[in-house]
């Protein structure tokens, strides 16, 4: 085993150094016992920056509140918290190498609104030892076949904590540590360049998550096993309440991953293949495409991925103000109102997407930058077949001690750059006083059946 996993991580350099993402391999075991010492045991660097404005991580943050109940995410830990500095369109100049392309595009359209307050970065991530220890043996474990559609030999933790290539970074992000059972009430809010603010979608979203079940396993026997199931129950607006979506998310892309949509009017379930790529998000109005909610999802066949490397940039993170407040204190004209977005100095991985020859997509170039603490998308950036900046997504992670994670869900903003108009995706504020973010108990997988969903779209 040992000189088999040695020979698996030079083809895998070599394959990277070629460019080609085809055949993907574990990790040596001298390679993934940096996770107990160098790295943190998700893979993130342990150490802090030469300069101290990034800090060493020591445990990420599992104190929860004594007055805590599960479901409430209007508690900022950080509250006490002040800015260390602001970035506006004055000293943009001065901070740009630490920007992603999108952010300083809003600048240059919002010079006289647009801030970023840079906070003391707060290394969050953390997840249960047993989370951990299933990190540990993927590293060793997992591998992508099939052009990097098919993860095989991951379960219960990062597949790739110690990644090669950009699409095992891709892979990281979708199977994000978020707890195994979870409820969320919700809005998305599409705001138009005019400033008319519309909600789009108002929804109970039902997640589970059958890849990280504390007592599972990875069970080679299974063709497709499922990383995700999710029902979304629209209730508002009144023309869209009743509308349901469900998905199923598949380590095995080759296979495909089955969506069902349930529509008032034709009082039935239908498989809708097409919710995919760049279909517009009917959630967001058609503000933005499916696959650029979560910080991108779906599958990974359409683009080449390209590691670029890692860098230090200011993202949105540990944003508990956005819950603690109201969707209408947050919403601003042309953007999120400066003063409830929490920024600070992170690492992330830079990856490229590039569109396949004799693929189709709508935006042929996009820029991942994943964090390196809990390997969600902080920010996305798209440009169009001219070349040209188009589209940006970024997430605006919480800290949820609960579970614990710092939790890269749905919670975020999109802004498309020609039209100017922009989405608060998943805005929780207006649940303060109800269920935002519940853990609870899983379900039977037979809740996340099409017969399920008929039963529920039609109360």
């Amino acid at each position: 085993m040992h000189n088999k996993n040695i020979h698996r991580s030079v083809l895998c350099a070599s394959l990277l150094a070629l460019g080609v993402s085809s055949a993907l391999a574990a990790v040596s075991p001298q390679e993934a016992a940096q996770l107990k010492t160098t790295l943190t045991p998700l893979g993130a660097e342990r150490a802090g920056n030469a300069d101290g404005s990034i800090p060493a991580w020591d445990g990420g943050y599992t104190k929860v509140p004594a007055d805590f109940r599960n479901g409430y995410r209007n508690f900022d830990p950080f509250a006490g918290d002040q800015p260390l500095f602001s970035i506006t369109a004055a000293n943009l100049a001065e901070h740009q190498d630490k920007l992603a392309d999108g952010i300083v595009q809003l600048f240059r359209d919002n010079p006289d609104s647009f801030r970023i307050d840079v906070y003391p970065t707060r290394r969050t991530a953390a997840a249960p030892q047993w989370v951990y220890d299933n990190t540990f043996r993927n590293a060793t474990e997992a591998t992508l076949e099939n052009d990097g559609l098919t993860v095989r030999g991951a379960y219960g933790g990062v597949p790739f904590p110690i990644p090669k290539t950009g699409i095992e970074l891709y892979w990281n992000h979708q199977m994000q540590w978020r707890g195994e059972a979870t409820d969320t009430k919700y809005q998305v809010w599409t705001t138009t360049a005019e400033g008319r603010r519309i909600l789009a979608t108002a929804a109970v979203d039902y997640g589970q998550y059958p890849y990280f079940y504390k007592d599972g396993a990875w069970d080679a026997s299974v063709s497709n096993p499922r990383y995700m199931l999710a029902i979304q129950l629209a209730y508002e607006p009144a023309f869209r309440a009743g509308e349901a979506l469900m998905v199923h998310n598949v380590l095995d892309y080759a296979q495909g991953r089955t969506l069902w949509q349930y529509l008032v009017g034709q009082r039935r379930v239908r498989q809708a293949p097409s919710i995919n790529f760049d279909t517009p998000n009917v959630v967001a109005s058609g503000v933005n495409f499916v696959d650029e909610t979560f910080g991108g999802g779906g599958s990974p066949e359409r683009y080449d991925w390209k590691l670029i490397g890692k860098r230090e940039m200011y993202i949105p993170y540990n944003n508990n103000a956005l819950l603690a407040n109201s969707d209408a204190e947050v919403l601003g004209r042309s953007h999120a109102n400066p003063d409830h977005v929490r920024w600070e100095l992170h690492r992330v991985w830079e990856v490229e997407a590039n569109l396949k020859p004799g693929s189709r997509h709508a935006v042929p170039k996009r820029k991942f930058y994943f964090s390196e603490d809990n390997w969600g998308t902080a920010i996305l950036d798209g440009w169009d077949a001219e070349g040209t900046l188009w589209r940006t997504a970024m997430t605006t992670p919480f800290v949820a001690p609960d579970i614990p994670a710092t939790v890269n869900y749905c919670n975020g903003f999109f802004h498309d750059h020609r039209t100017k108009a922009w989405v608060y995706n998943c805005a929780m504020g207006n649940d303060i006083a109800g269920d935002q973010f519940k853990m609870v108990n899983r379900r039977s997988e037979s809740y996340f059946s099409p017969q399920s969903l008929l039963r529920m779209s039609g109360r």
